[in-house]
């Protein structure tokens, strides 16, 4: 079975897309007037001011939308350079439900920042002081617009539907072309698996590398075991193409974690002893 036809029943594309109005605008005259005081020509530097300076509401928005797209990331996997990624169809209820909350509070914070935008301006003004220039805010009509939330699902074609006007040999040639391109695309995806675990597995071997030369007791987070454990139910979900050797790394990972925690970590130089025993293993033991 060709990879074109494997995981189209077990991945969707989706593609989200999250603007905020980024409130930043170019001061041609303090730009001037700085490179003129440094003796300096005038692509050497630029003053961009802050267009809600002393506010924090847009700021709000704007990092709840780069956790958003973070997020997003962590539950997909890449396709296009941009645009849709793969989402194993296993996760799609949770990432459905998650992503209408996140919008939900998407949609409430922009619509405070509105209510509130008249307030913000007047305060922005104040902190500028002479560089401050009505001209420089949109409308309120015109800052909707620059505020978005969009999602789109679609389905993962499982070959090339070319309705061209050409001969059948080329249409052929089109398809194949296609298969080999999609299958490539496959091929990426499921190295982020792979990375992504890869990473979580060196992380863990180096923090769990007793010094006996340092006078400086090592700490140890809870991540060190949260993130292990999130990584071997993640990958249940992410190898689309039901690659056996990543199936057998994460039960190797999920097995030496299992029991577990931080305060055993902490506790017991045995207990670190076996577990960077044990994932040392697993990395030696797979081409990363």
């Amino acid at each position: 079975m060709s990879e074109v036809t494997s995981i189209t029943s077990s991945a969707v594309l989706v593609e989200l897309n999250i603007s905020v109005w980024g409130a930043s605008k170019l001061d041609k005259t303090v730009t001037e007037r700085v490179t003129e005081d440094a003796h300096a020509s005038r692509d050497a530097a630029k003053v961009s001011k802050n267009l809600m300076a002393g506010t924090h509401l847009r700021k709000d928005i704007a990092d709840f939308a780069a956790g958003c797209r973070l997020w997003h990331n962590t539950r997909t996997l890449p396709w296009a350079d941009k645009g849709p990624r793969l989402l194993p169809t296993s996760l799609f209820l949770d990432y459905k439900s998650e992503v209408n909350a996140r919008r939900v509070k998407f949609e409430q914070m922009t619509d405070a920042f509105f209510r509130e935008y008249p307030n913000l301006v007047q305060i922005a003004f104040n902190y500028l002081g002479d560089m401050a220039n009505k001209d420089d805010y949109p409308t309120i009509d015109e800052l909707r617009s620059k505020f978005g939330f969009r999602l789109v699902f679609t389905p993962l074609p499982a070959s090339g539907d070319f309705r061209l006007d050409v001969p059948a040999q080329a249409l052929e040639e089109m398809r194949a072309d296609y298969d080999k391109a999609f299958n490539t695309r496959v091929e990426q995806a499921m190295r982020e698996p792979w990375e992504r675990l890869y990473k979580v597995l060196s992380d863990m071997s180096a923090k769990l590398t007793d010094d006996e030369t340092s006078e400086i007791k090592k700490r140890y987070h809870e991540t060190l075991i949260t993130n292990a454990t999130e990584m071997v139910g993640m990958l249940k979900h992410m190898n689309i193409t039901n690659d056996p050797k990543l199936e057998e790394a994460r039960a190797a990972l999920e097995v030496s974690i299992r029991g577990i925690d931080i305060d055993d970590i902490k506790d017991s130089a045995v207990v670190r002893n076996d577990v960077k025993t044990n994932v040392d293993a697993i990395l030696k033991n797979y081409e990363w």
